[in-house]
């Protein structure tokens, strides 16, 4: 019985992690991955990686970090689309765009999990879903920006852009009010599907069970 239990879980995460790729994939090599709102361009592609640290835990946030950073990887080197600064930094240096690019959403994607893990057991599920879409979309944020001057913060493309600037003054001009918005996009949109997943018992929350039901 507590086999049958245990391959249930599995094949229920095999699936939600195949059904969450290929959904980021889709998102990411399509414009249906952004958001246009007049001048402004948001990106979905982060609610995913948020949904599979609430579903999945650490491990899983961190395998759709990299299927996402994989995508933005490609990218930069023409394919599934362009990105015009991936482009740039991809002929710079196509190793430390690969750490950038990839590595810091794996990292961002982890974290997620590990906040969704603790999040989910003191909390109620839709709180945790929300918090959860907001770190997603903030700590990409971060670790993107913080990797993209680590590593490419003295070319000359770079300073052309920072223009004699503060670098604090420089990341908030440079994110602007899209991240803003994404981060506020990836907390209600997490938040909705987190909380009906769970309501449809189509994921499972370890030691959630084991408090109150808080989502009733």
């Amino acid at each position: 019985m507590m086999r049958s239990k245990k391959n249930l879980q599995k094949t229920k995460t095999l699936v939600l992690t195949s059904l969450l790729t290929a959904l980021l994939v889709v998102l990411s090599m399509t414009p249906l991955g952004y958001l246009n709102i007049g001048p402004l361009a948001i990106t979905l592609n982060i609610v995913p990686v948020a949904i599979a640290g609430i579903a999945l835990g650490p491990v899983g946030g961190a395998i759709l970090g990299a299927v996402f950073g994989i995508t933005s990887f490609l990218q930069a080197m023409g394919i599934g689309g362009a990105s015009a600064m991936g482009v740039i930094c991809f002929e710079i240096s196509p190793f430390f765009t690969f750490i950038h690019r990839v590595f810091s959403r794996v990292l961002a994607g982890f974290l997620t999990g590990l906040l969704a893990r603790l999040m989910a057991k003191y909390t109620h599920i839709s709180v945790a879903s929300a918090v959860t879409g907001f770190a997603a979309a903030f700590l990409n944020t971060v670790f993107f920006m913080a990797t993209l001057l680590i590593f490419f913060g003295n070319t000359e493309y770079i300073q052309g852009l920072i223009g004699g600037q503060n670098i604090l003054l420089f990341v908030c001009t440079f994110v602007g009010i899209n991240a803003v918005f994404e981060m506020l996009v990836s907390t209600l949109a997490t938040c909705a599907i987190g909380t009906a997943l769970y309501r449809a018992k189509l994921i499972h929350i370890p030691n959630k069970n084991s408090n109150k039901e808080r989502v009733e």
